[in-house]
């Protein structure tokens, strides 16, 4: 089982996950990493937050001369804005947050809950996708995260190109699209307001059968919606079509099934094709070998310089709810959170479709599980 767990506060020392299960022989480049955590930190809109920190990964574990090894992997992401014992007791709880209902929940003041609940932890969470990301390449599949929408102005893809999106300054495909972005975020920071917007991600290069039917708890589409779901501030989650499927009647919606008969041997889609992708490349919580479409709608956030009402916690008078340095805009950010957890649950349910400690045992049976399935397909009236 390949899964991961962080640790740390958003003004703490550091920011630490521990991955388990990852395949040993990958060569782990922290460059590819590094690339990362540096786009999460960028997007028009970021507050001063960003400007003091500098993401670079430390290994700490799990790698020999630069190679997994198969056991735990460390991440850790120094905080050079590390003052947590610093800070003092924010009087009032922002609505929109969790400051309220985690001090409750834990019997702490709001300082405690807010610097764990701090979208800081991200950072880590991406760091364990660059990871992800490793071994996704060996195999042949891609991740692509972008914005399709910002401050209610759509943005739908005009090319699928990565130099379109990374010299979009709100990491768009639609160039046409983003000065009014960036108009809109410019106006949001006058009024002392902030913005939400969609992030979509796709994945290419699956192999079918990712997933399955046969029990609630591990279809594919159940494990990255609630992956994507686990991301602050993300409100609402869709595959494919997502909810413009209940608009539609069914015909509009199901997707065909077509036949190459002179498909290459090592096509993982055996020659099947869908002139449509309605379902977002998973049927029944499998993959079915088309891309593989997340979508995801990302709330405003809610620390406002023009601060909203609240209670003041040790009086219980009414009182300006306190405000923590924020961003106006983390869309753009969002895109590269959301690829890398749905980067990481694809590769999660690919080591656990082909068993194995090593790359290399990852690929023989990939390889060993493809040829079983085109005799099953070459022998079907002999095997149904």
């Amino acid at each position: 089982m390949l899964r991961y767990m962080t640790s740390g506060e958003s003004h703490g020392q550091a920011l630490t996950a521990i991955v388990e299960g990852f395949p040993a022989g990958v060569a782990l480049n922290t460059t590819v990493i590094d690339r990362e955590l540096e786009r999460r930190q960028g997007g028009y809109g970021r507050g001063k937050r960003q400007t003091l920190e500098t993401d670079r990964v430390v290994v700490d574990a799990g790698i020999y001369h630069g190679v997994t090894t198969g056991g735990p992997i460390t991440l850790r992401l120094v905080n050079r804005d590390a003052k947590l014992e610093r800070l003092i007791q924010p009087p009032a709880p922002r609505g929109g947050h969790v400051d309220l209902a985690g001090a409750i929940n834990y019997q702490t003041g709001i300082r405690q809950v807010l610097e764990r609940a701090s979208a800081r932890e991200t950072a880590a969470r991406v760091a364990v996708g660059g990871l992800a990301r490793l071994l996704l390449t060996e195999l042949g599949i891609e991740v692509f995260g972008y914005v399709v929408e910002l401050g209610g102005i759509a943005a739908p893809p005009l090319s699928r190109e990565l130099a379109v999106r990374d010299a979009s300054p709100v990491y768009t495909l639609n160039p046409e699209s983003d000065a009014a972005i960036v108009a809109a975020i410019d106006a949001a920071q006058k009024a002392g307001d902030t913005l939400g917007g969609v992030v979509e991600a796709v994945v290419t290069g699956c192999p079918i059968g990712l997933g399955t039917h046969a029990q609630w708890d591990r279809k594919l589409d159940a494990r990255l919606a609630a992956a994507v779901m686990s991301i602050q501030a993300i409100k609402g989650v869709e595959i494919g079509l997502g909810f413009e499927a209940a608009r539609r009647p069914g015909s509009k919606v199901m997707d065909p099934i077509r036949y190459d008969p002179d498909h290459a041997a090592s096509d993982r889609r055996f020659g099947f094709r869908r002139p449509s992708n309605n379902a977002g490349g998973i049927e029944g919580g499998t993959s079915n070998g088309e891309p593989i479409v997340v979508r995801a709608g990302k709330k405003p956030i809610s620390t406002l310089a023009a601060r909203g009402p609240s209670i003041n916690m040790t009086t219980k008078a009414e009182s300006p709810a306190a405000y923590e340095r924020s961003d106006v805009c983390a869309v753009p950010a969002a895109s590269v959170i959301v690829e890398a957890v749905v980067a990481f649950e694809i590769a999660a349910a690919i080591v656990e479709k082909y068993v194995g400690t090593s790359l290399d045992a990852i690929r023989a049976a990939m390889a060993a599980m493809h040829e079983l399935n085109r005799e099953h397909l070459a022998k079907w009236a002999d095997n149904v």
